[in-house]
């Protein structure tokens, strides 16, 4: 199964508005319109951490998906009212806007047995 990492900066003073939307989508209010938007997108997995580091907090991104490229795209463009929700979050707490699209991360290392 194709797979990526990311990290994504968390804005200074905004970890606990993170930390309270991927609590709200993992099971909270919005878990239902969450697991649509990731059905619909094709994602099959998809798991976020909170990293303190030296120069401020980031989310650690993981994301399980047949079509990578697709998922990304649908995630920049959908006009589901739960995708334009998740941009403006991103946008906000992050600082960083999906519809402008960014170059994948470069795997440099994969281990396994």
């Amino acid at each position: 199964m194709p797979a990526v990492g990311f990290v994504l900066p968390i804005l200074p003073g905004r970890t606990d508005d993170d930390r309270e939307a991927m609590t709200s989508c993992w099971r909270g209010h919005r878990q239902e319109a969450f697991e649509a938007s990731r059905q619909r997108l094709g994602i099959t997995r998809e798991a976020v951490w909170i990293q303190p580091t030296p120069t401020g907090d980031v989310a650690v991104v993981y994301v399980e998906a047949d079509d990578l490229p697709t998922v990304f795209e649908g995630l920049a463009t959908s006009q589901e009212p739960f995708d334009r929700w998740f941009r403006a979050y991103v946008r906000e707490v992050h600082g960083v806007s999906l519809e402008d699209g960014s170059s994948p991360p470069e795997q440099v290392l994969d281990f396994g047995r």
